[in-house]
């Protein structure tokens, strides 16, 4: 995946520069510009590869990483312009090809109303040329809210309270308030201070119990050296409840062939689980109990449609619940509700995975991202055939060290015992 982005990105540095070289905008053809061009695409992909390969400070990984990102995006917004462009010339070359010579030529008065303008008028600038420097502004343009992802996003930790209603919930859980926090993505953080304020945030709501969907980190257990003592500080009485996410397993950075390091990896995965006190679900079940009546907790590992694995097994998770009266699922890919969870008897799925593209709109009664055309369910609350699915859009952040109006997110829980209020 790195060799195709980098190979990606030098395609578009080349197609942008030498169509910038073919325009009349002088800075570009000042003899310094080709090195500074060069040099900076160069450098960057030089530094995405010591950010990803090895073991660099996070300061240094976040700076190259919200670089390119932001170079990534504007260039492939100049692509399409430049594109455009070269349609548009490439369909009067062959209108040319097939109008006479002779007609092309003929005086003003017989020439046709609607036949194309010359492509570089006497006075002002061609068509080309607007279209570059138009392309140049449009393309610059995001990176004024990236930016301002960056800056203010990606650590803008927002509480969101939701009600669960539960006919068949036992009396002794209502009432219950439930935590959950997904995608931490601990390899993409460079600031510990404001992670722990996101923490602080959680464990100042004083939840019962706390749910984590998985993706601790993005490739390797080692990230979370810097953050572990962090995570540890977060406790509820009645338990914290862990799954693996599809970043868990390590496929991104050994690949997908079974090995002895990345069986290393995810042993020291599961063991910073156990040593922040996290109760780690691997297609198994556990019991909250409150007086004489309980409720199931299920944990599967990762299950998701497409491309991504599907290790988890959740015949033998539910395994022993049948007598529970409510069973609660953490599964970190909301795709596999749809697949599998609604034919079975669980009540409520705990999810996260999408991050809501750390891009969009989301308000109280109006949400929008790009993720909706990707998944069916990607944040907040669904509802179907009286069972429950919540997707949280992530504590931390991938690839984009930002958000942008998807902010991250703490989800507390409250527990009722009845069916939900009809609005009047």
């Amino acid at each position: 995946m790195l060799i195709f982005n980098a190979v990606l990105l030098l395609f578009f540095d080349f197609y942008i520069f030498f169509a910038l070289r073919a325009t009349k905008i002088k800075v570009v053809k000042k003899r310094w510009f080709p090195y500074v061009w060069w040099g900076y695409a160069l450098g960057l992909l030089l530094g995405l590869v010591i950010a990803t390969k090895f073991d660099m400070p996070l300061s240094y990984r976040s700076v190259i990483l919200v670089a390119f990102f932001m170079t990534a995006v504007c260039k492939f917004i100049f692509i399409i312009i430049l594109l455009i462009d070269d349609l548009r010339r490439g369909g009067l070359w062959i209108a040319r090809l097939l109008v006479p010579a002779k007609k092309q030529q003929a005086a003003p008065s017989e020439q046709s109303l609607d036949a194309p303008l010359p492509e570089q008028p006497k006075n002002g600038i061609s068509r080309s040329e607007f279209l570059t420097k138009s392309g140049l502004i449009v393309a610059s343009l995001p990176i004024f809210p990236l930016s301002w992802g960056v800056i203010a996003g990606g650590y803008d930790y927002k509480i969101r309270r939701q009600k669960l209603y539960l006919p068949n919930l036992p009396s002794s859980f209502h009432g219950l308030r439930i935590g959950q926090i997904s995608d931490v993505h601990s390899g993409s953080f460079y600031n510990q201070k404001a992670v722990l304020g996101g923490v602080e945030m959680l464990l100042g709501e004083k939840p019962d119990a706390i749910f984590f969907t998985g993706d601790l980190v993005n490739n390797v257990a080692s990230e979370m050296r810097d953050y572990q003592d962090i995570f540890t500080k977060v406790k509820a009485d009645l338990g914290v409840f862990s799954v693996l996410g599809n970043h868990d397993y390590g496929d991104y950075y050994f690949g997908k062939e079974d090995s002895p390091a990345k069986r290393k990896n995810l042993k020291d995965l599961i063991d910073t689980h156990k040593v922040m006190g996290w109760d780690l679900l691997m297609d198994e079940n556990r019991s909250l109990k409150l007086g004489n009546e309980q409720l199931a907790i299920v944990g599967v590992q990762n299950w998701g449609t497409g491309r991504f694995p599907k290790k988890g097994d959740l015949a033998k998770a539910l395994q022993g619940t049948e007598e529970s009266a409510v069973k609660l699922l953490l599964s970190h890919d909301p795709s596999h509700w749809r697949a599998q969870v609604l034919d079975t008897d669980i009540d409520v799925m705990f999810a996260g995975h999408t991050h809501g593209m750390q891009f969009g709109v989301r308000g109280e009664h109006f949400q929008w991202s790009p993720a909706k055309y990707i998944y069916k369910e990607w944040a907040g609350l669904y509802e179907e055939q009286n069972k429950k699915l919540y997707v949280n859009v992530g504590y931390g952040f991938l690839g984009y060290p930002g958000r942008v109006g998807i902010l991250p997110e703490i989800t507390i829980f409250e527990l009722i015992k009845g069916d939900k209020p009809l609005v009047s």
